[in-house]
């Protein structure tokens, strides 16, 4: 390759070239790079005190890192030599390694491009909770991180059911609990769903499978709960090990808030277990009664937001009014349109939400879509991406109908269940709620809340409380 031309190409040459070397670079993994002194010291203060400053690597040939891994020194020598990373080099596997690095060596435009990179890619929530246990065992923990608080934020709007045991860490976990107790931050779980993942997180680390899915079956999910599906054995099978459960949790429950939880699901599933002090369940029983309110809001932090109207998806004569959560048909809107809600579902979980129809229209539509072949200026039901319920008492999907439940008015409130583990949708109407919709077993494994309205339309959406 020609020379002269780029500077960048130019120095990307020298980059772990053994004959432009005059160090060895070794890392925590024992694998070796090759560096150029004046180039490493010119552009990090960190290597130029370590080279130059006449202590013991300034007069030896290699010098060790010994926790820094080759993942994260690749590229921070790469930014070193040529100022860039490009962002296909960062991965989930060494973002964490890479901002490591930086920190050491004292890059901040590396840090930021690495923050910046975090941000911009798709699907960050998949591997964010493996990340956040990456950084909390790496690095160190200050409050004025900004890309530690931004993975809090992030795994704090997944909810912990839907994240694989194993991903999260439970030296991960305790931090975000730690970062959202009682803080008024997005926060996407119901507290006795934390305390379940916490509770056989701990059984994994210190039992066998026997033992957490005996565990399991003990703490119900409140979806199961909700349905009168409780799975509660009244065995003590596992009571031999419950004390080992106990101590790893310990560190855990200090940031649960067992007042958020139901009274009855404290007495008939947690204190049985044994595995939460009796001085913290008696405490809690106390508390609730003094304050002469049995349940505090079911969930810490703020509603999640995302429940908000979309305006890049949005039929062209639908207002979007009140903070995004209004939704509402101009005037001379005579054919229904439709808008889908920026929140989106890719993950294995249950979610719910509430549409509240606050004025009518010859019929409003509830449900989902998905954003493949979409179109936001007709009625979703036609659609063969759209799958929705009416105020009639009918689903539409494909221009197919099926009756389902009662005809509603204005003021209705529509639930939906979105069941993404089986692909399946319920709908509750006015508290009374509806089995599954039979043809809708398998749907896409992305979708968002959607509905169609026209004039003189106006619904409202909204988390939905479980109560």
């Amino acid at each position: 390759m020609a020379r002269g031309y780029s500077l960048e190409k130019d120095l990307r040459l020298l980059l772990n070239n053994q004959k432009y070397s005059d160090i060895e670079i070794l890392c925590e993994d024992e694998k070796k790079f090759y560096g150029c002194r004046a180039i490493l010291a010119s552009r990090s203060e960190m290597f130029d005190r370590l080279l130059y400053n006449g202590i013991k690597e300034s007069h030896e040939n290699q010098i060790t890192f010994s926790k820094i891994n080759s993942a994260g020194m690749e590229i921070a020598l790469e930014y070193i030599y040529t100022g860039s990373v490009e962002e296909e080099s960062l991965t989930k596997d060494n973002i964490i390694e890479a901002f490591y690095a930086a920190d050491y060596f004292q890059l901040p435009d590396l840090q930021d491009f690495i923050m910046k990179t975090f941000k911009n890619k798709n699907n960050t929530e998949n591997y964010s909770p493996e990340l956040l246990s990456k950084f909390v065992r790496k690095m160190p923990l200050t409050d004025d991180d900004i890309l530690l608080n931004l993975l809090v934020e992030v795994v704090a709007t997944i909810p912990l059911n839907t994240i694989e045991f194993g991903h999260l860490s439970i030296t991960g976990l305790r931090y975000l609990l730690s970062c959202t107790y009682e803080k008024e931050i997005p926060f996407a779980t119901p507290e006795y769903e934390v305390f379940r993942y916490c509770a056989i997180l701990a059984a994994k680390q210190v039992c066998d499978d026997a033992y957490t899915n005996a565990l399991m079956k003990q703490l119900p999910t409140l979806e199961q709960i909700k349905e009168n599906k409780i799975l509660v054995e009244n065995e003590n099978n596992f009571i031999t090990d419950h004390q080992k459960v106990a101590i790893v949790l310990e560190p855990l429950v200090k940031f649960i808030n067992f007042r958020r939880i139901e009274g009855q699901i404290l007495t008939d599933i947690i204190e049985p277990l044994e595995i939460v002090s009796a001085k913290i369940i008696l405490d809690v029983y106390r508390q609730k009664v003094k304050l002469n309110n049995p349940d505090m809001y079911y969930i810490r932090g703020s509603p999640i937001t995302n429940y908000i109207w979309d305006e890049s998806a949005c039929g062209s004569k639908l207002i979007i009014e009140d903070n995004d959560k209004i939704i509402r048909a101009s005037s001379d809107l005579d054919l229904h349109q439709s808008v889908r809600a920026r929140m989106v579902f890719e993950n294995k979980g249950i979610f719910e939400w509430d549409v509240i129809i606050e004025k009518d229209c010859s019929s409003a539509w509830v449900g989902v879509c998905s954003s493949e072949n979409f179109d936001y200026e007709t009625f979703a039901g036609y659609q063969s991406t759209g799958w929705i319920f009416g105020t009639s008492g009918h689903c539409y999907n494909s221009g197919k109908y099926i009756s389902y439940g009662q005809a509603v008015g204005d003021y209705a409130k529509i639930t939906v269940h979105l069941d993404m583990n089986k692909r399946t949708c319920a709908f509750t109407v006015n508290d009374t709620k509806y089995p599954e919709v039979s043809t809708w077993n398998n749907l896409p494994s992305k979708l968002y809340p959607v509905v169609s309205l026209r004039y003189p339309g106006r619904f409202r959406i909204q988390p939905h409380i479980f109560c």
